[in-house]
């Protein structure tokens, strides 16, 4: 390492430049996880997740020689450690995921479903099972983080190992124009329609991308026509509704909407907690206080690549320091990444007195120790109502029904599994919540 870089500021550099290298998207699903094990005179050892730490060496190594080399010194020399097959290789060409090159860890084994991705997870499994037959197309619409790229690998994963031999091809839209700018340059066009049109599944991320690309979205519009026609399942992801993509073509905006329209919404508590004591286990990291992942919860609440990333650095610090991995050094993380916002104009109070009026009970029943059904399922939807609409801590929501942190805890999963049982349920809770809403929007103005 050149002597005027220091460790930090240099492995700082070092990832920009991967950035710059491989693209937003690309680094945050590959490279971001990285972790340095060593830096020393010898070279820079990195770590990757263990299950896909070989396929990430192979498939990026030579892009992180390069880009170690651009900034540390031609000199440095880039491994991965604890296996000795993970020496840099070569990537393969950017334009689109080979069969080999779908994350193994983006699995539906691994996607935690909740309330707010049901119907996004039993489309896309419903499509995996019988590419073409489920719904034609099926089009995932959510805010950047919430878990489509996630599908759409594990789309891609299932149909590889249960597929009996169907072809399935991932592509973002900016790979696809870029490969088909490529395709008029060298006058392969030909090529290049076939490599997309003969697929038996065609997985499309971030469609909105299209905007204002005139020749791509004709050459994708006949791309889609071709593959629906022929009964080839596509699946597509975006940030925003059909409707919404005003600057793409109205044809294309008809042919989204023609098959399934699926959102993702931001994860509830329950599911945040679920999440990150999934990442955990994958990562190896033994957690023993559940209140670690209850603060992490509780503050970042409405994109799981800032949940998961919170707990990262967590733990990084843990690893650096020596220092205990408990509640005390998470509120201390989350204070500087994750501020606590000011707290909300809405009162438990309040969710309290509507949910028993929707009930037809009391406020004193709802909080009194009775376990009656007609009171306690209630008191549970209330409880959840409070830690998904407000800014309340787990304690004050606690203090406010007179029940301990581990009550509120079961109350918030509770309700998190009845809504991803039952839509009557969710139709319900979701009345409730809008009219609570309602009521204050009223009251503020």
């Amino acid at each position: 390492m050149p002597a005027h870089l220091e460790p930090t500021s240099a492995w700082r550099d070092l990832r920009a430049e991967l950035r710059r290298a491989v693209g937003e998207s690309t680094y945050q699903l590959w490279l971001e996880p990285l972790e340095v094990k060593v830096w020393d005179a010898a070279g820079l050892v990195l770590q990757a997740p263990p299950d896909t730490q070989a396929w990430v060496a192979k498939r990026f190594g030579r892009i992180l020689q390069t880009c170690a080399g651009a900034v540390l010194g031609a000199a440095v020399q880039v491994s991965f450690a604890g296996n000795a097959d993970t020496r840099p290789g070569s990537p393969p060409s950017p334009d689109h995921h080979a069969e080999s090159d779908f994350n193994p860890r983006y699995s539906f084994n691994q996607f935690i479903i909740g309330d707010g991705n049901h119907l996004a997870h039993a489309a896309s499994l419903a499509v995996a099972e019988l590419p073409g037959q489920a719904y034609n197309p099926l089009f995932l619409h959510a805010p950047p983080g919430l878990g489509k790229t996630h599908l759409l690998h594990a789309i891609g994963n299932y149909i590889l190992a249960f597929g009996a031999g169907a072809t399935v091809r991932y592509t973002t839209v900016e790979a696809f124009t870029n490969h088909f700018i490529r395709a008029l340059s060298s006058r392969s066009l030909d090529t290049f329609k076939h490599a997309y049109r003969h697929a038996d599944v065609l997985l499309i991320d971030d469609v909105q991308f299209l905007a204002s690309k005139a020749k791509t979205e004709e050459e994708f519009f006949h791309t889609f026509n071709a593959l629906h026609e022929t009964g080839r399942q596509l699946v597509l992801t975006c940030d925003r509704l059909p409707r919404q993509l005003m600057a793409v073509e109205e044809r294309l905006r008809e042919r989204f909407e023609s098959g399934l329209v699926a959102d993702i919404r931001p994860p509830d508590f329950a599911t945040r907690v679920a999440i990150l004591r999934k990442r955990a286990s994958l990562d190896g990291v033994r957690i023993a206080n559940d209140a670690v992942l209850d603060a992490i919860a509780e503050r970042v609440t409405d994109n799981i690549r800032s949940l998961e990333g919170a707990l990262i650095r967590i733990v990084a610090h843990h690893s650096l320091t020596g220092r205990p991995l408990d509640l005390a050094l998470a509120s201390e993380v989350l204070d500087g990444m994750h501020p606590r916002r000011p707290s909300s104009a809405l009162a438990i109070g309040d969710i309290q007195a509507a949910v028993a009026s929707y009930y037809d009970i009391s406020v004193p029943e709802l909080i009194s120790p009775s376990r009656a059904v007609r009171i306690a399922w209630p008191r549970q939807v209330a409880i959840h109502l409070a830690r998904e609409l407000t800014d309340s801590s787990l304690q004050s929501i606690g203090d406010a029904f007179d029940r301990n942190h581990a009550t509120v805890v079961h109350a918030c999963r509770r309700v998190s599994e009845r809504l991803a049982e039952s839509t009557d349920v969710a139709a319900d809770v979701r009345e409730l919540a809008d009219l609570i809403s309602a009521t204050k929007a009223d009251r503020d103005y």
